[in-house]
């Protein structure tokens, strides 16, 4: 839609109360603490919400959390009303490809700094305080992102992934992985990634339903061996039940997506038993076609209009009933992987093996809904798998931030990084509330979501 003058002027005034509030300072900072009293709490270790909570701010970073009253409240401190409201730990969102998506075009053209600044203030317009770029990083760039000062969503990296040549990311993506055949070559990709100190380490080890080859069981050896060498973990794209075996034998970190081929079984926990640490993400979001049989009552929320244009929603509505040209077959088989996810899931989490949040937003499945995917990945794992609404929370919040190693992250805490979603309802009585936001704040500065909704809008 070409852009009017009136919607150029919102554009502009937007782009300057974007830059104004970038340069503010964050609460806490150059005028002492302020001090958030009133709210039901949700820290995000599983415990039970603080009602009417406090909450001290300074310097970025929580000072002091508990009740009202019980907390010291520094001299001069700034003081929030948040009576009736919700906090809630930022989310963090262990599985994205950023850079291909631009409105409803997906293309390597789109890899630029420009765009990627763009995704992570839509990361952060949804309270979403990390994420991790799965490896389809291209060139320096993923690392001069994650290394700039900048305020709002933090980007972390894998770089490029490692593949049979052809066999690893699709689409737009295919070319950023490293295509290996021999142990040697994939033993000097990986010290070759590794000189530029990566996040993780991506692997596949997927057939795509018998049209590429997998990545050989001696190759991802060797790549997790040396990737070891190097003290980096690497995560595993794969479907399969005996792949996810012979990962874990192999000393594979944790899993990009759940098994979704058959149920698990005995043989798999012993194996997960004697790994305590290994994560398993879900990627839900990224599996919507093969979950929703109707569009979704969310699909109508306001929320949705403030991030996204009108072209991108009649695309994502799209994407939310079965593709009626899909062979019945073919349909068939994928509801059935998502009931063998549900169920896995279901079971994975019951007897304490670690979940953390991934959606696979930017993705050939994700879409261009970056932060909106990472909300409907928790309503999905308590409607469809069952969690309680504080299970799906903690795994988005502490869980997630635990796989990635940011130990500042996810939890309301003294000395954690002040990142926090502010909701006026509570997720706790319905999990769709998360998508309830008033305010969003990273690193202690508030997020200015009205003038980023206007700089969207604008371009509509």
């Amino acid at each position: 839609m070409a852009v009017t003058k009136p919607a150029q002027w919102r554009f502009l005034v937007a782009a300057l109360a974007w830059c104004v509030a970038s340069a503010a300072p964050a609460a806490g900072e150059a005028g002492g603490a302020t001090v958030f009293e009133g709210a039901r709490l949700i820290t995000g270790d599983g415990g039970a919400a603080i009602e009417d909570a406090a909450f001290v701010v300074a310097g970025g970073e929580f000072i002091a959390v508990g009740r009202r009253g019980e907390v010291a409240i520094p001299p001069g401190a700034t003081r929030v009303d948040l009576a009736g409201r919700t906090v809630m730990p930022a989310l963090i969102d262990d599985h994205v490809h950023m850079g291909y998506r631009k409105g409803t075009s997906f293309s390597a053209v789109n890899y630029t700094a420009e765009n990627l600044r763009d995704q992570l203030d839509r990361f952060a317009f949804f309270g979403v305080a990390a994420v991790l770029e799965t490896g389809t990083g291209r060139g320096e760039l993923p690392y001069e992102m994650r290394d700039a000062a900048r305020a709002g969503t933090r980007s972390l990296t894998a770089g490029r992934g490692f593949a049979m040549p052809g066999a690893g990311p699709g689409g737009p993506m295919a070319e950023a992985a490293y295509g290996v055949t021999t142990v040697d070559e994939a033993r000097a990709d990986v010290r070759e990634l590794a000189a530029r100190k990566p996040d993780m380490v991506k692997i596949w080890v997927d057939d795509r339903d018998g049209t590429v080859e997998k990545l050989r069981p001696d190759l991802y050896r060797a790549i997790i061996d040396e990737a070891h060498r190097h003290h980096l973990k690497v995560m595993a794209h794969m479907v399969d039940l005996a792949d996810a075996k012979d990962l874990l034998r192999a000393g594979v970190d944790g899993f990009a997506h759940m098994i979704r081929d058959r149920d698990v079984d005995d043989e798999l926990l012993a194996l997960l038993r004697e790994r305590p640490d290994v994560f398993f993400l879900n990627t839900l979001w990224g599996e919507r076609r093969a979950i929703y049989t109707a569009p979704p009552a969310w699909l109508d929320e306001p929320l949705l209009r403030e991030a996204f244009t009108a072209e991108d929603l009649k695309q994502l509505a799209g994407q939310l009933t079965p593709d009626p040209a899909a062979d019945p077959r073919k349909l068939a088989r994928a509801r059935a992987m998502e009931e063998t996810n549900f169920r896995n899931t279901a079971r994975l989490v019951a007897v304490g093996v670690r979940l953390g949040l991934g959606t696979d937003t930017g993705g050939n499945n994700g879409g261009q809904f970056f932060g909106l995917g990472s909300h409907v990945e928790l309503e999905l794992l308590v409607r469809w798998v069952g969690l309680t609404p504080m299970q799906a929370i903690t795994i988005g919040t502490r869980d997630a931030a635990a796989i990635l190693g940011l130990d500042r992250l996810g939890t309301v805490a003294p000395g954690k990084s002040a990142d926090f979603i502010v909701l006026d309802a509570n997720p706790l009585d319905d999990i769709a509330n998360t998508r309830r936001i008033a305010a969003v704040y990273l690193r202690g500065a508030e997020i200015p979501r009205a003038a980023l909704s206007a700089r969207w809008i604008a371009r509509d």
